[in-house]
C-alpha cells in the first residue's frame, strides 16, 4: 500500500471570500482553519494570507509571520506550505494589450519570496511556468529566469 498525503489549500487564490463567506481572511482564521485541517488528516497546509479588512490578497510578511505563528504554538508536526505565487498577475487589454490594466499585481521573483526568506517555513509553491488565470485578460506570469532565480 503506498502512503498519501493530503495538503489543504485552506484559503485558495483570488476571490474566494466573495464567492464563500466560509474563506478564513483574517490570521486568526486561517491559522484555525489549517489546524482543523490538520486534525482531520491533512499533512500539509498550503497558505496565503489576505488583507484582513478587504479580504483581496496579501504579501504582506507580517500576516504571514502571525499565521505561522498561530499555527506552530498548536501544532509542530504539520508540514507548512507557504505560496510564493503572488505577484505574478499581468492584466492585457483586449484590443491593445499595453499597457497593462488595472489588476495587474507584477513583481520582481524575489520580491514574491521576501516572507519565505524571512519565515523559512517546512516548503514552499513555486509556480513553473505562466499560464492564463481567472477570467478576461489575467495572465500569470512566472518565467525561466524567474523559475531559476526563485529555485535558488
Amino acid at each position: 500500500m503506498s502512503k498519501t498525503f493530503i495538503t489543504c489549500a485552506v484559503t485558495g487564490a483570488g476571490d474566494g471570500p466573495k464567492r464563500s463567506s466560509l474563506v478564513p481572511v483574517t490570521p486568526d482564521e486561517i491559522a484555525d482553519s489549517a489546524l482543523a485541517a490538520a486534525e482531520a488528516g491533512a499533512a500539509i497546509v498550503h497558505l496565503h494570507v489576505r488583507d484582513p479588512d478587504s479580504g483581496a490578497g496579501s504579501r504582506d510578511a507580517d500576516l504571514y509571520q502571525q499565521v505561522v505563528e498561530r499555527i506552530r504554538n498548536r501544532n509542530r508536526d504539520v508540514i507548512i506550505n507557504l505560496t510564493a505565487g503572488m505577484g505574478g498577475d499581468a492584466v492585457f487589454g483586449g484590443d491593445d494589450p499595453l499597457p497593462l490594466q488595472e489588476g495587474t499585481d507584477l513583481i520582481s521573483p524575489s520580491a514574491r519570496l521576501s516572507h519565505i526568506e524571512k519565515l523559512c517555513p517546512d516548503i514552499c509553491t513555486l509556480d513553473c511556468g505562466s499560464y492564463n488565470a481567472g477570467e478576461g485578460n489575467l495572465v500569470y506570469i512566472s518565467t525561466s529566469d524567474y523559475i531559476r532565480g526563485g529555485a535558488n
